[in-house]
């Protein structure tokens, strides 16, 4: 699935990075817009229709970048947008929402609001945000978005969440060249530092067996999100896995410090597992 506002950056990703991940073996593919009602009000049944045919024009126009071999469907909404793209995704049973993030400025512009950590936390589904920046009046994505899956980063803490983690990365692990493994031993006390990493390894080397040859794995000190951030930019990753759990609601609309940081500060594109 792969929300749009009809953005500039929106579109381009769309038009750029869509077709390429689709050759990738995209069956279906659903553009959905959301008429934000919170925004338009009583116009936004007016805005309806017209955002219906522009959004059906685009999925003709992506449907033919994607060289005919995925299906395109297009749908609009009215509603709170975060809540009507959890719920789209669910409805279609999409496997996949994808949606390009240039940080918090864009947010605001794209879908209103926290939208993004709002679609975030609410969604049942895995986010995959694209990560661009803006030079002039062109945007360029931080990767390559053929080779996005080749090598990615995935970030555990030995929890269930792991389990659905690895479960997630198996499903593309064809397209996988190699990858890293890590965990942060950011927890116990100093004199527990050094068995704290020896089990974290031990724990990291099970997990690796469940993705089969070529995965790395890498057992850090410190902070996790500064961690997940530095081991991706010094292994060359195309791409960080990490997990979003279920929290009380105030540590919930933060997604959590760790995952928080990583969607904020990485340059690299970042999926988001929800471990519910």
């Amino acid at each position: 699935m792969y929300p749009t506002d009809f953005s500039e950056v929106s579109l381009h990703a769309l038009r750029e990075c869509i077709p390429k991940l689709a050759k990738l073996g995209i069956r279906e593919l659903y553009l959905l817009n959301v008429v934000d009602i919170t925004m338009a009000e009583f116009e936004a049944f007016e805005l309806e229709s017209v955002y219906r045919e522009k959004l059906e024009k685009l999925a003709r126009e992506t449907e033919e970048r994607c060289g005919g071999g995925t299906k395109v469907k297009a749908d609009v909404r009215i509603g709170i947008p975060s809540i009507e793209i959890a719920e789209a995704a669910e409805e279609v049973g999409a496997e996949l929402i994808v949606i390009p993030s240039m940080g918090e400025n864009i947010w605001r512009r794209m879908f209103v609001g926290s939208t993004a950590s709002n679609l975030a936390r609410a969604a049942k589904k895995p986010v995959l945000l694209l990560k661009y920046t803006q030079k002039d009046e062109e945007f360029e994505f931080s990767g390559d978005c053929e080779r996005m899956f080749e090598r990615p980063l995935v970030a555990l803490d030995f929890s269930r969440c792991s389990v659905k983690l690895i479960q997630t990365v198996r499903k593309f692990r064809e397209l996988v060249k190699g990858g890293i493994l890590l965990h942060s031993v950011d927890y116990g006390g100093v004199d527990e530092l050094e068995h704290n990493m020896a089990v974290a390894k031990k724990n990291l080397e099970k997990s690796a067996k469940g993705l089969g040859e070529g995965f790395e794995i890498e057992v850090m000190v410190g902070t996790a999100s500064q961690a997940i951030i530095g081991t991706a930019i010094a292994k060359n990753s195309t791409l960080i896995v990490l997990g979003k759990k279920g929290r009380s609601f105030i540590k919930d609309l933060l997604l959590g410090s760790t995952a928080e940081r990583v969607i904020r500060d990485s340059k690299l594109p970042v999926l988001l597992v929800p471990c519910e």
